[in-house]
């Protein structure tokens, strides 16, 4: 099986850390490694590095291979400008049809953390079994969930529809994107509702023939490009179509279309995490809700349930702090309630173009 993580997006929710010129996915925001390290270092040894892909934007090739130096450096695919995730992930399977048509692969994504590793590669393993023996099938790899989520895709699944080894794969139903509070909480008693990681495993082969099927206008761009792969016009070829792709959600695209009898779903308890945001990095870090998650030289008196991160050589002192996310980086600091986070992003868009625009 081939791995492909996506390591393409900005994370605008993890500002000031993540920047245009250095997103969250190549910072060291859990121990000492990034987080496209920690996830490539998770599927070893199973995965060697020939079977390993990295797709990310084209000005984020050299991050990769820097952080990545043993990576084959055809292995990064790089989109010329971001036109979401549906071409991103039709640029990938071109790329992987070329190369591994009917080989099962995996889509993972670098800014997650997975705590209970061993039964994340067990769950790979059995279900490139599953797609190996079922052509023309995708298993969707979800987490069990911990509370109602409203920032979090969810899945529903129904009755049991195989058994695989020691796990359970159900039918799939219905894909829901951030609930409201209400909805959540119907989903989290419900039972047959999991959180949707982004991660499934299929073929190249059939994936490239749900583009031909559900995106026919996409897909003819994408076709284009496919045919100039290993040629001395591929890079003129993806220059000139890429950039006049329809920007469209994978989801919308091609995940909310397909057939009922092509899908399984696995709800299991990965541990998993999406720090995407600094309040979903303390949810994750945290061993209980009024713990406070810190790094770097932080002292703090009478304070409780905060994330205060310090990168820089100064002490940062609170106290009588409560609920709160305090970045410090070199050249911004950032305070702010933990139920403010989802306004970071539209700060950082005020930003753009104006003389804070090299903070952005």
């Amino acid at each position: 099986m081939k791995a492909i993580i996506f390591a393409g997006g900005v994370g605008t929710r993890l500002w000031p850390l993540s920047r245009r010129d250095s997103p969250k996915q190549f910072e060291k925001v859990v121990g000492d490694k990034s987080t496209l390290q920690l996830a490539v270092e998770r599927l070893a040894p199973n995965f060697s590095w020939d079977d390993i892909y990295v797709a990310t934007g084209e000005r984020y090739i050299p991050l990769v291979l820097e952080q990545l130096p043993l990576l084959p450096p055809d292995h990064v695919i790089g989109e010329p400008v971001m036109r979401d995730v549906g071409p991103a992930v039709g640029l990938v399977t071109a790329d992987l049809l070329h190369k591994n048509p009917n080989t099962p692969i995996v889509i993972l994504w670098s800014d997650h953390i997975i705590k209970n590793v061993d039964r994340f590669k067990h769950i790979l393993t059995v279900s490139e079994k599953v797609v190996q023996k079922r052509k023309n099938t995708m298993v969707f790899i979800s987490q069990k969930p911990r509370f109602a989520s409203q920032n979090l895709g969810w899945i529903k699944f129904g009755q049991t529809s195989l058994k695989e080894s020691d796990l359970v794969f159900h039918t799939f139903e219905q894909f829901v994107y951030r609930p409201n509070l209400e909805l959540a909480e119907k989903f989290f008693k419900n039972g047959n509702y999991a959180w949707n990681l982004g991660y499934f495993v299929t073929t190249p082969s059939y994936l490239w023939s749900l583009f031909e099927k559900y995106q026919p206008v996409l897909f003819d761009g994408l076709k284009k490009i496919y045919k100039s792969i290993n040629t001395p016009k591929y890079k003129s070829t993806i220059d000139t179509i890429y950039k006049d792709l329809p920007k469209v959600s994978f989801d919308n695209a091609i995940l909310e279309k397909i057939s009922a009898e092509n899908a399984y779903v696995l709800s299991e308890d990965l541990g998993w995490s999406d720090v995407g945001a600094w309040e979903a990095l303390k949810e994750a870090l945290q061993t209980s809700p009024n713990q406070n998650v810190t790094r770097g030289k932080v002292l703090m008196t009478d304070c409780e349930d905060n994330l205060v991160y310090n990168y820089t050589d100064q002490l940062l002192v609170a106290i009588d702090l409560k609920e709160h996310i305090v970045i410090n980086t070199h050249d911004v600091i950032l305070v702010c309630h933990k139920n403010s986070v989802p306004k970071i992003k539209k700060l950082v868009e005020r930003l753009s173009e104006t003389d804070n625009d090299h903070l952005v």
